[in-house]
């Protein structure tokens, strides 16, 4: 009962400070003498994979009682700003045990390694989580996939992390249209996401536009190439139009080129929109 006051106490006193409060408080923490490497050690967990369970009491006699109780309101304070982002957390986590196969040797060492634990702080450090549902669960297959077999090398997992984290729900349907059509165009896409008819000047035009832009500048998609056996891409010639050139520019909803995942768009479809999945095969 005793403990549950104190805990009472530090709830209520956590509340009424403000994230900018905490940050100051936080910051005055570091720089006092009063055991930076545990105070620093303690702020990590919270920002990267923020195990709450037992973190008040952590500390032991790590410093005085003094210093203890004044951080102690510090780091609830804390706790309670980033609330949502532990609860998706700890789902999340729940999840990953529950799907991946603890009695394999191999994924257990992969999931107690200092690299796969260095992906859970990436993921949660950001609190992608909890910006939406569909981020949530690609960031959990993600995590599965990369504890479940050794789908790529870590390097490029922490890109796709950064790709959950950077592109929009909007980006993630032109996504999975070009997926689910290879050598979609343009109007394929826009019919598959949307379909409605809007003008070139307009506003929905103008977002369109941008999302395959954005996703082809990042390497998700590119335009349509042939290759060879050997995986060159094999030159275009460039057909000369002799009739009169039109005076309307290329619509962006337009028929003519078509588009594709590269590989390592493939790849993220792959292991973030599937659960445990085998490794991607190379194929021409």
């Amino acid at each position: 009962m005793e403990g549950e006051s104190i805990e009472a106490s530090l709830l209520s006193e956590g509340e009424n400070l403000k994230r900018d409060d905490v940050v100051a408080e936080i910051d005055g923490a570091l720089k006092s003498g009063a055991t930076p490497r545990m105070i620093r050690f303690i702020l990590s967990c919270l920002s990267g994979v923020p195990y709450v369970g037992g973190l008040i009491g952590a500390s032991g006699n790590a410093w005085s009682e003094a210093e203890q109780g004044k951080f102690n309101q510090i780091l609830v304070a804390w706790i309670k700003i980033q609330e949502k982002e532990i609860e998706d957390f700890g789902r999340t986590m729940s999840e990953i045990v529950t799907r991946i196969d603890l009695n394999d040797k191999k994924t257990e060492e992969r999931i107690r390694s200092t690299e796969y634990l260095s992906l859970i702080r990436k993921a949660f450090r950001e609190s992608i989580a909890s910006e939406s549902e569909e981020k949530r669960t690609f960031l959990r297959n993600l995590l599965i996939n990369a504890a479940s077999c050794s789908l790529c090398s870590d390097d490029v997992v922490k890109m796709f992390i950064d790709w959950i984290n950077r592109y929009s729900e909007a980006h993630f349907k032109v996504i999975r249209a070009v997926y689910k059509q290879k050598g979609a165009t343009r109007g394929d896409i826009w019919r598959e996401i949307d379909g409605t008819d809007v003008r070139e000047d307009s506003a929905e035009a103008d977002l369109f536009k941008l999302l395959v832009h954005e996703l082809t500048v990042g390497r998700v998609m590119r335009q349509y190439r042939e290759k060879d056996y050997q995986g060159n891409f094999l030159k275009v010639n460039p057909q000369r139009n002799r009739s009169s050139r039109s005076k309307i520019m290329t619509s962006a909803f337009d028929d003519g080129k078509e588009y594709e995942l590269t590989e390592l768009g493939r790849q993220f479809v792959h292991y973030t929109m599937n659960e445990v999945v085998q490794k991607i095969e190379y194929s021409i």
